[in-house]
């Protein structure tokens, strides 16, 4: 009892200590920077993120914007572009009256040329900026040229995109934690015995939260997804080590004092906690494994606050339970959730029930999660009334513009070949037209004429840029292919040319991320897998616990095939590996009382009731939290990515607990025999003790 005792005789000190940490914490979390585009985290080698930083360190221009003007003549969209030009990090403008110095009238270039820059009274420019994509000086440079621009201009393209996408996440994140605390409130008020009690699991939680999200400053920076989902995932996942804690001090305090009571508590809810907190991280260091490093993102600052979630459990929960302990006293109540133990001897008598639904529901639920439609296009998940989108939409319907490639190739390159490029690639079925240097020669503007700023857009001296413009949709079918047949004609003419831009970029997250989705899975699996190998000393039961939990996540992510949702692409690599690594803690609880009873003498199926009545309020406790703190969140948000996420993860909770409370019974009972000639610690069974007959 060491630690209980060092615990218990330094709670004012701790306590103490808990709210000064809380300041380096919250210095910590506004230094730490959050990135809000995803495109981001694909691997630095592939073809599409060597282009991206070649555009950015060549040309001295990361990102670009397609923006529409409307109802403005030539002459004030020049003036516009100038001053568009004055926004810091906007490196330049590209118009059409910019791009010929006024000297050629619009009217006189090619249709083909005129439809793709003009549509009615509507009018297309281009604005380079010298950040990223994504970095803070765009997104002011976004926010800025809108102040500018008025309602007449709309600024499309994935820096708006990323701008909208953060003013949004952040207005929502602070409203996401307090829905979780609040629906964590009500269902802790509800089957917790004090009502005090619950607000100090959250404070306690709440601690290790700031500290955990402080900590991240190391990082630099963190994903909004991240950054959105840590809090609400970190208290559904660490709130039953709390229960435990309290659970365990109420049983000690009935023969012994306060102090020594918690002692004990402390000791005894860190050998289980530690056990239980060990899968939960496995789960999310599983995700450290993508090479889409999102995951990474995840996976480290998930992993560490499960830890730390641990740390705040056994230090600062039950100094505040003892500073409070009279308060706790008079708040006392009973608990208003009704005791579900008495149904485990029906569950456990008509075990064949549940073996029957399982063959008959595992089919069409691998069926269904392996056949669900995923969509990559990012701003897919965010409202329709936002700006940029509103652009994007207007691209597409007035310039039947969906998407925008750009095309690095050698500056040396033979102009008759780079013509012959631009015919093969305007021959591709949904390119709209290919714009370069070319075009405006084309125009009617000799080389030497063309503006000094503008040839330093198009042609950097050792490469040379294209835009081509495309009807087709980010993360179509149809865009895919156009990429990859474009592809294959910079190849044919440029061995060192490459196609880059959002669609690209997107064509290699579905291939990143498909691959990643069977490593995290298999990691996962294997890693949960040997933590009951090691907690069970059994070679059956890592198959049996994985199985039964892997059959609620074939479930879960099952029902969106068959109720026609469209789920982010992430959603099928992350919602496996944390509902596993979170709900397996179900299984291991039940199966451990079973293993104890079965050594202990106590026959298969007594053990297996037994078993069921100690654990099931405990699993419907722990899954109601973790129910609540994600539900909310996944109505509430207008993130369709932290959304669909949240509503997978607390769906997942309730049907892991159904699961795990009907089937794992029937499993146990089932596969008796296995378990007990494949386990260590039973050896030849104990006589049946007096009390159990």
């Amino acid at each position: 009892m060491k630690l209980g005792k060092h615990v218990v005789n330094m709670r004012i000190p701790i306590l103490i200590l808990a709210l000064v940490l809380l300041i380096p914490s919250a210095i910590g979390y506004l230094k730490t920077r959050t990135n809000y585009d995803i495109l981001t985290y694909l691997p630095k080698d592939i073809e599409t993120m060597k282009g991206q930083n070649i555009l950015a360190e060549d040309f001295g221009t990361g990102a670009f914007s397609m923006v529409v003007v409307e109802g403005l003549p030539d002459r004030d969209i020049a003036k516009l572009a100038d001053k568009i030009e004055e926004v810091d990090h906007v490196e330049r403008v590209l118009s059409y009256p910019s791009a010929t110095d006024g000297t050629v009238p619009i009217e006189l270039l090619p249709d083909e040329l005129r439809s793709t820059i003009q549509q009615g009274d509507a009018q297309l420019m281009m604005v380079f900026y010298d950040t990223t994509l994504s970095a803070d000086e765009t997104l002011n440079a976004v926010e800025d040229i809108r102040a500018i621009a008025g309602k007449s201009v709309f600024i499309g393209g994935m820096s708006a995109v990323v701008i909208d996408t953060k003013n949004l996440s952040d207005k929502e994140v602070p409203i996401y934690v307090a829905i979780a605390v609040v629906l964590c409130l009500v269902v802790l008020q509800l089957s917790m015995d004090s009502f005090l009690i619950p607000i100090l699991f959250l404070v306690s939680i709440g601690c290790a939260v700031m500290y955990n999200m402080g900590s991240n400053v190391f990082k630099g920076e963190i994903s909004y997804v991240t950054k959105a989902l840590a809090a609400v995932l970190q208290l559904a996942v660490t709130m039953d080590y709390s229960i435990f804690l309290w659970h365990s001090y109420c049983e000690e305090k009935k023969d012994k004092d306060n102090k020594e009571a918690m002692a004990v508590a402390i000791d005894k809810t860190l050998v289980s906690v530690v056990g239980s907190s060990i899968t939960t991280v496995a789960g999310f260091v599983a995700l450290c494994f993508m090479s889409f490093t999102l995951g990474l993102d995840m996976g480290i600052v998930m992993a560490k606050g499960v830890v730390i979630g641990v740390i705040c459990c056994v230090t600062i929960l039950p100094s505040m339970i003892l500073m409070f302990d009279k308060a706790i006293e008079k708040t006392r109540h009973k608990a208003l959730v009704p005791d579900f133990s008495k149904v485990s001897p029906w569950i456990v008598k008509h075990y064949y029930i549940f073996l029957i639904a399982f063959a008959v529901l595992i089919v069409p639920a691998f069926y269904g999660q392996k056949h669900n439609k995923v969509y990559y296009n990012l701003d897919s998940s965010l409202p329709k009334d936002l700006e940029s989108i509103q652009a994007n939409e207007k691209l597409e319907k007035e310039f039947n513009m969906a998407s925008t490639h750009m095309i690095l190739l050698d500056s040396n390159l033979e102009d008759r070949e780079v013509r012959r490029l631009i015919e093969d690639v305007n021959n591709v079925d949904g390119v709209k037209a290919t714009l370069g240097i070319q075009a405006i020669e084309g125009a009617g503007l000799p080389r030497e004429m063309i503006p000094e700023n503008i040839v330093n857009i198009l042609d950097d001296g050792e490469y040379q840029l294209l835009f081509v413009m495309s009807e087709y949709k980010v993360a179509s079918d149809e865009v895919n292919q156009q990429c990859d047949r474009i592809n294959r004609i910079i190849d044919k003419y440029d061995s060192k040319g490459m196609l880059i831009g959002e669609a690209p970029c997107t064509e290699d997250l579905i291939k990143v991320t498909d691959h990643d989705f069977n490593i995290v899975n298999s990691v996962s699996i294997v890693l949960v897998g040997l933590i009951i190998i090691f907690v069970f000393k059994s070679v059956s039961l890592p198959i049996l616990l994985v199985s039964v939990i892997e059959f609620a996540i074939f479930i879960n992510m099952g029902i969106p095939h068959y109720t026609g949702a469209t789920l982010p692409f992430v959603a099928s690599i992350v919602i496996g590996t944390i509902q596993l690594g979170s709900t397996v803690d179900y299984a291991i609880l039940m199966t451990n009382k079973y293993k104890t009873l079965r050594v202990a003498g106590v026959e298969k199926e007594e053990a297996v009731t037994r078993a069921l009545s100690g654990s099931i309020n405990s699993i419907f406790v722990s899954a109601l939290s973790f129910f609540a703190a994600t539900f909310g969140v996944g109505l509430y948000s207008k993130i369709d990515m932290i959304s669909s996420l949240c509503i997978l993860m607390a769906r997942g909770a309730i049907i892991s607990m159904f699961v795990v409370v009907l089937l794992l019974p029937a499993v146990l009972r089932l596969f008796d025999k296995v378990i007990v000639h494949s386990t260590a610690g039973f050896g030849k069974p104990k006589k049946k003790l007096a009390y159990e007959s």
